[in-house]
């Protein structure tokens, strides 16, 4: 904690995200510190948060995956459950690979699958301008804004080697049902995934087959009951499909992979 912050303005904040609903008011109140530059800054941040604001677009950065990845207001904060799919996607890439990081937010997927693959090409895309903008801030590379595969330069077709497409997955009639944390401070375009939770899912996996690379995979996130779907989904795009499951991140992964033969 930054010894410039005094201890009774520390407590000060305590008490104020206590009164906010705050479970782990001290903890909170221990980043806020940690990144106040001063009282006055941090008393404004604490009732940024103590108003429902997620605590890391407040204090400008998540940790996830063993790297700091900087946020912005507005912008979906990475959530602790996708290190699963960082893990299977960094088990696969090779130096030199292409991975592309679709939906990517704030960049945060990407940026820790190349922390543990130095070497693979990397590309990012998002819908959302201010997301677009966030993950330039991660990754000082090739993030290209558009909708879906029309972001991607037209040579990547076919070349890829690992697709993250970590789409929007709530079902809209869920989307009430959210924390306010997500509801009121992520975007719609990154919680929504229409009836069924699976829309943006459907449309990403039909047109993957052109963009894979022979043996090239695709992961997604879903939930338990959006499974059997899922795997119908990907099956009926030409891809081989498998689920993994990380109990203890209560995670769950689809993988659609390209058949080496495959010349589509």
């Amino acid at each position: 904690m930054k010894t410039g912050i005094p201890a009774p303005a520390v407590d000060e904040a305590i008490s104020r995200l206590r009164a906010a609903g705050c479970v782990f008011a001290e903890d909170e109140a221990a980043v806020l510190a940690d990144a106040a530059t001063d009282e006055a800054t941090l008393m404004a941040m604490v009732e940024r948060r103590a108003l429902g604001e997620p605590l890391e677009q407040v204090v400008g950065f998540a940790d996830f995956c063993g790297v700091r990845v900087r946020l912005r207001p507005g912008v979906f904060v990475p959530r602790v459950r996708s290190e699963l799919l960082v893990r299977i996607a960094a088990e696969t890439a090779e130096r030199g690979s292409v991975v592309v990081d679709l939906c990517c937010g704030s960049g945060a997927l990407g940026l820790a699958v190349r922390a543990r693959r130095p070497g693979i090409e990397l590309h990012a895309a998002d819908v959302d301008p201010v997301a677009v903008a966030c993950a330039r801030d991660n990754l000082d590379g090739d993030v290209h804004h558009g909708d879906l595969f029309d972001a991607l330069p037209g040579d990547l077709r076919g070349r890829v080697a690992v697709l993250l497409a970590n789409v929007p997955y709530v079902a809209t009639r869920h989307i009430p049902l959210l924390p306010a944390e997500a509801r009121d401070h992520e975007p719609r375009t990154a919680l929504d995934g229409g009836a069924d939770g699976l829309d943006v899912f459907r449309a990403v996996v039909t047109a993957t087959g052109d963009w894979l690379a022979p043996g090239g995979i695709v992961l997604s996130e879903i939930t338990e009951a959006q499974a059997p779907a899922a795997v119908e989904v990907v099956r009926a795009a030409g891809l081989e499909a498998d689920l993994l499951f990380d109990d203890d991140l209560e995670a769950r992964v689809i993988r659609g992979r390209k058949s080496v033969g495959a010349v589509r």
